[in-house]
């Protein structure tokens, strides 16, 4: 009796979990990255992205499939209402990944996302906080949108659109 009732409880994990397995969200394609520009913030993205894809299973150097990132922080004056004592400055990055097909030399997929995130600052140049402040902030900000492109990779297409579209 005891084997039978094993046997059965073996019986229904065996159902229950292939039908938990959905393979139609499984990305096998693996992606290479190519020239990503903007000096400090251009390395940062470069290496962010690499350590991402890698850990996924997802990077491969010789892969047909290549990544052409670029990001653009830009900071601005943050007003929110006159009442206001402190300062606030504004960090907006935005990301732009094209994915190329480089056996058809066409696009496959692309991306634009943007996000931003603000700091208090002190009035003086002298104070480092700004600083460390601004290149946190946009560590971040590339850190959250290369997450957010990769939760939106999906499987290459068979058609590609042009190039300089």
């Amino acid at each position: 009796m005891f084997k039978i009732k094993l046997l059965i409880l073996l019986l229904l994990n065996l159902t229950i979990s292939s039908c938990l397995k959905d393979s139609s969200n499984i990305i096998n394609t693996k992606y290479s990255i190519g020239y990503v520009s903007g000096e400090y913030d251009g390395l940062i993205l470069k290496n962010m992205l690499t350590n991402h894809l890698s850990n996924l299973g997802l990077y491969d150097t010789k892969s047909t499939f290549e990544i052409e990132p670029s990001i653009r922080h830009s900071s601005k004056l943050f007003i929110t209402n006159i009442d206001n004592t402190s300062d606030r400055m504004k960090v907006e990055s935005e990301m732009t990944i094209k994915i190329i097909n480089q056996k058809f030399n066409c696009v496959t997929q692309r991306f634009e996302e943007r996000i931003s995130q603000f700091y208090i600052f002190a009035d003086s140049d002298k104070y480092v906080s700004n600083n460390k402040a601004e290149k946190k902030i946009k560590e971040e900000n590339t850190d959250a949108l290369i997450r957010e492109f990769i939760n939106s990779l999906k499987k290459p297409e068979a058609f590609c659109k042009n190039i300089n579209e």
